[in-house]
């Protein structure tokens, strides 16, 4: 591949790989289900023209005449659901095409991306960055970890920045003509459009791929060839778009990493929240007793899980993860509301929908040592389903030795877990 032989290399002509071929694969890859735009267009009004359809857009891509429309602005909860964020939702038409030029600048950057980001690139996971985290934190022993939290990050990424970092590779006009656009595509939020000088909205199919690309150069290359090397012991870095961690096996170590980090963030706009970003003591506790120095460790959280020092079946120290609490509340809440809206469906449909719902959870929660809370969570949506059938009508009616009996009828599945450590080990 040309963009790996030639690290560093900035490329002129990068346009002419999207033709309708290309755009017919991106918009394979587009998903079909979103949200619609501030057009209203769903993805079935497109594809009733789908060839007519690519071939306009890419017409229009090409010769500079395309529009991009601005986003339409809603807001989703937020960690307990006290707060929420703003997510933008694209047109389909600008998905597709956001599409097929991320899938260019992918093979371009996925060759510069260092081992320890993983968000939103091919073939990682946020499981996959969980496992990372686990394996190198158990290999040092814990240490020092700066558990930070960027401000508002993808409302205030730096476009000046952002457009410099992407010449130093991508000199094509068409592409950075299309990025420049998306960028200054403003925002609709209640009918009224704004033009944010700052930012990529949160929720656009191309806003990952370019927070990575800023996050490699103001963190990632930074930590790997500038901090590293002036540090006394081992450590890590772990990231999953903009969240992130730092591990030092010298406590000392990760206390001079987070007094030069808000410094290195503001010199590109960019700014750690100073109450949410720590230096956690984190180093494995004693084999008996307190922790290494007579306190016990902390915790932090990343990526929905809580990670603890707690002791295995065997006896030894190890890091264990379980659900944020945060992340619980939120899950919960949003199944009483999912069973308040649909308490009169029939039970048949409720008890399929709420099936899934626990699958779903489990699918990213099941991790080996996060059994207790994923029981948690089955009772708790036990509860809420027959507190809401209990109230379908003005007079309660459904006792609980009812509703165990209805569902040993319609049994729910057992919470497991699905990223089983042993399961994984087993079948390599």
């Amino acid at each position: 591949m040309l963009a790996r032989s030639a690290k560093g290399r900035a490329f002129t002509s990068l346009a002419h790989f999207i033709d309708i071929d290309w755009l017919r694969e991106a918009y394979r890859r587009t998903r079909k289900d979103g949200a619609v735009g501030v057009d209203g267009q769903t993805a079935e009004e497109y594809a009733m023209y789908l060839e007519s359809n690519l071939q306009s857009l890419l017409d229009r891509a090409k010769s500079g005449t395309y529009q991009a429309p601005p986003v339409r602005r809603v807001h989703i909860p937020k960690g307990d659901g006290s707060q929420t964020r703003p997510i933008g939702i694209p047109g389909f038409e600008d998905k597709v095409l956001q599409r097929a030029v991320s899938m260019v600048l992918e093979a371009v950057y996925e060759t510069e991306f260092v081992d320890g980001s993983y968000g939103f690139r091919p073939g990682r996971s946020a499981h996959q960055a969980l496992e990372s985290l686990w394996t190198q934190t158990m290999r040092l022993g814990g240490g020092g970890v700066i558990d930070a939290d960027i401000k508002g990050f993808f409302d205030t990424l730096d476009h000046s920045h952002l457009v410099a970092m992407l010449r130093r590779r991508v000199q094509d006009g068409v592409l950075m003509r299309l990025i420049g656009k998306w960028l200054n595509a403003g925002v609709m939020e209640d009918g009224q459009l704004t033009h944010p000088e700052k930012g990529t909205p949160q929720g656009g199919v191309i806003s990952p791929l370019l927070a990575n690309i800023y996050l490699h150069e103001v963190l990632d290359v930074w930590f790997e060839q500038e901090v590293k090397p002036r540090l006394r012991g081992p450590a890590f870095l772990v990231r999953y778009a903009d969240d992130f961690v730092i591990v030092c096996a010298d406590e000392n170590d990760a206390r001079r990493v987070l007094d030069v980090l808000p410094k290195r963030f503001g010199q590109y706009g960019l700014t750690l929240h100073p109450e949410k970003t720590r230096l956690v003591p984190f180093r494995r506790p004693r084999l008996f007793g307190g922790g290494s120095d007579g306190d016990g460790p902390g915790t932090f959280d990343l990526l929905g899980f809580t990670h603890h020092w707690a002791r295995s079946r065997k006896g030894a120290w190890v890091v264990k993860r379980k659900t944020a609490r945060s992340r619980f509340t939120r899950a919960v809440r949003s199944l009483s509301l999912w069973c308040r809206s649909h308490r009169h469906q029939p039970v048949t449909e409720q008890h399929k929908v709420l099936s899934q719902k626990l699958r779903g959870h489990c699918g990213y929660y099941g991790i080996t040592g996060n059994a207790e809370a994923l029981a948690r969570f089955s009772y708790e949506l036990v509860k809420v389903w027959w507190k809401w059938l209990n109230r379908r009508s003005q007079r309660a009616s459904l006792t609980w030795e009812t509703f165990l009996a209805m569902l040993k009828r319609n049994p729910l599945p057992p919470p497991r877990a699905v990223h089983s450590v042993l399961r994984m080990a087993a079948n390599p």
